[in-house]
């Protein structure tokens, strides 16, 4: 519902994760018949997770780890390991650097040219360790590096930025053209990110195989304090849902959305499910892992930004291995392992046997769901409040 923020202001209430809710209905399902599985550009994962191109989560022996694991990896062509043959010394590197000296190394480390050669490289060590191999550039690369990475093998190729857009206004370069990039490289294409109904529907049209929606939601991500924008996650992901039916009635091709940041424990998963997610695109979880390249740390893909860092090196830890996060079992009562499993009991709690059923479960604005009758987790640091 539209208000005026002043006079001339119009706006709206918009809501996070932590400001909703799932209502369970009449139905309930055994959570071991729940069908977690989703496709996308012709390829089917058993499990709705993607892990994020970033440094911290992703290298090839990871990204063929997520396959292994039913999810998918991405792995970033811009980031340490396209830029050093030895992309494991840079990341202990980072790992050391102390807080006060982090943002000036790592700009002076992604200052290292990157090159084709590890492109083609990275991309044949995760085929050879039988990963599925999804990569990531920036619109500005795309167009270069995507033609390297099909001819390299890569199965999926991601254009990914702060914000996309389909009608870029410069005076210095020409915008990529996606319908026609798409139709070039002829490999399915996911892009990103946005968070608006008419931007997704019209992405959604250029041919892509999937959209990504969430600006500045991560837990290293600074954008929103820097830059100021974005919109929390639960309507972001049910505006652009709402693009993907109103395609799909329209054209009859079903254009899959992925929520992408913000979700740090399980709940949110489910909930970015609920609201109309097919499935989550998640770093910090995943660079919890022991497998993780960033040694218990996570970074944001905008910090090396040379003129305008737009994000911080957060220490997540290290909590177990990639299969006891997805799959479990879990050692702390979190949220924060055994994600798969928590979605089946959340959908079967729900009564919903697949996705697209837990796409249409009831959801309530709960502004007080996180802190009701939670007065001695909060005194005592426990539990959802650990």
């Amino acid at each position: 519902m539209e208000s005026k923020l002043g006079g001339n202001k119009s706006t709206r209430r918009v809501y996070g994760f932590d400001e909703i809710a799932l209502v369970p209905s009449i139905v309930t399902v055994n959570p071991d018949d729940a069908d977690t599985s989703f496709e996308m550009g012709g390829k089917k994962f058993k499990i709705p997770i993607i892990a994020s191109a970033m440094d911290s989560v992703i290298d090839p022996a990871t990204a063929a780890l997520m396959t292994k694991n039913g999810g998918l990896g991405v792995l970033n062509l811009e980031g340490v390991q396209t830029r050093y043959e030895n992309a494991n010394k840079i990341l202990e590197q980072i790992a050391e650097v102390s807080k006060e000296g982090y943002v000036e190394l790592m700009q002076k480390l992604y200052e290292e040219p990157i090159k084709k050669e590890l492109i083609t490289r990275r991309i044949k060590e995760i085929k050879d360790l039988g990963g599925v191999a999804a990569v990531s550039a920036t619109p500005q690369q795309a167009k270069e590096f995507g033609i390297i990475a099909k001819d390299a093998g890569a199965d999926i190729f991601v254009i990914q930025s702060t914000v996309i857009s389909t009608k870029h206004k410069s005076t210095t370069s020409k915008a990529l053209d996606i319908k026609e990039f798409c139709n070039k490289i002829k490999i399915p294409v996911l892009v990103g990110n946005c968070v608006t109904y008419k931007v997704a529907l019209t992405l959604m049209g250029t041919g892509v195989a999937g959209v990504l929606v969430g600006i500045g939601p991560g837990a290293a991500c600074t954008s929103r304090g820097v830059l100021g924008i974005g919109i929390p996650m639960a309507t972001a992901i049910a505006d652009c849902a709402s693009a993907r039916d109103s395609f799909y009635k329209e054209n009859g091709v079903y254009i899959p959305i992925i929520a992408d940041g913000g979700m740090v424990v399980s709940g949110d998963i489910c909930k970015a499910l609920a609201c109309g997610a097919d499935a989550v695109m998640i770093g910090s979880p995943i660079a919890r892992s022991k497998e993780a390249p960033g040694n218990g740390f996570h970074w944001g893909m905008a910090t090396p930004n040379a003129t305008l860092p737009r994000g911080s090196r957060v220490a997540v830890g290290t909590v177990g291995s990639l299969k006891e996060i997805l799959h479990g079992p879990a050692k702390f009562d979190t949220g924060s392992m055994n994600l798969v499993g928590a979605i089946r009991t959340s959908m079967g709690t729900l009564g919903a046997a697949n996705i697209k059923e837990m796409q249409n479960v009831d959801v309530v604005i709960a502004p007080s769901n996180a802190t009701e009758g939670k007065v001695y987790q909060k005194a005592q640091q426990l539990g959802m409040y650990k």
